[in-house]
């Protein structure tokens, strides 16, 4: 792998819960998980992805939800690829713009069970309901595919038609009815997308959702290169026994494997 190495960060960070917080305290724990002697280091494609493959930024406690963006901004002039472990979903508002400073507009893979499309949410236009209005609004995506989704209202449907969304529902999902990216691609990974019963350790427990296999399915499919990820809304409270966290360390590993694989 040489001199490569992947931007890693963690954002403390989950004041725009609107259920419960938690997310906050995900990011240490990924990295525990990720290093668990219970697991080695190698990928499913063979890939041994020591420690040493990434230029860790640490965690950092916001104060101001804002400074997200200027963290991330200040991290990605060391390194041509960024992870962020969140967190709630907010934090991909703030994120995509330092993303986008840098790379201009970029296409999105966005798997979760929510859209996250609301133009406010219980007063807030920057709740975790809410990043993916502000991205489009904004300009930040040339395109943004959301896939999982089980949980779209009415307003949000009509948010994704007014910005022109694709959306593969979870009760349509087939792998091979995903569409193609052509071009390098932003990843946001909602830990939500799966099925309670293989993520339990999640604020919003939506069943009838993905399984551990389908999302790898589908980070491993992925044949452009990924400029950047997130890994979003595990919640530590309601985890049992760690298992959400090895299944987040699972995908970590599997991002950076197709990083690797797929460089910029």
């Amino acid at each position: 792998m040489g001199n490569y190495k992947i931007g890693l960060q963690g954002i403390l960070f989950d004041a725009k819960s609107s259920f419960m917080q938690g997310p906050a305290l995900a990011p240490p724990l990924i990295r525990k998980a990720y290093n668990s002697p219970s697991a080695n280091y190698f990928s499913e494609s063979g890939k041994e992805l020591t420690p040493d493959i990434w230029s860790d930024k640490g965690d950092y406690k916001i104060k101001d939800y804002f400074e997200i963006e200027s963290i991330t901004a200040d991290n990605l002039t060391k390194v041509q690829s960024m992870i962020t472990l969140g967190g709630d979903h907010s934090i991909t508002y703030p994120v995509l713009k330092a993303v986008h400073n840098r790379y201009g507009p970029v296409h999105i893979l966005h798997i979760d069970a929510h859209s996250d499309l609301y133009d406010e949410f219980e007063g807030d236009k920057y709740s975790h309901a809410c990043p993916f209005a502000r991205i489009m609004e904004d300009k930040l995506a040339g395109r943004l595919l959301q896939v999982g989704i089980r949980t779209l209202s009415t307003r949000q449907e009509e948010q994704a038609i007014k910005f022109g969304v694709e959306i593969v529902a979870m009760k349509d999902f087939d792998l091979r009815s995903i569409p193609k990216f052509d071009t390098p691609i932003y990843l946001s990974l909602d830990i939500d997308a799966l099925d309670p019963a293989y993520a339990p350790g999640v604020s919003h427990h939506e069943p009838g959702g993905l399984s551990t296999r389908q999302v790898l399915q589908i980070i491993q499919n992925i044949d452009v290169p990924i400029i950047g990820a997130d890994i979003v809304e595990y919640n530590p409270n309601r985890d049992i026994n760690g298992m959400t966290s090895m299944v987040c360390a699972k995908f970590l590993k599997e991002i950076a494997a197709k990083m690797i694989m797929n460089k910029l």
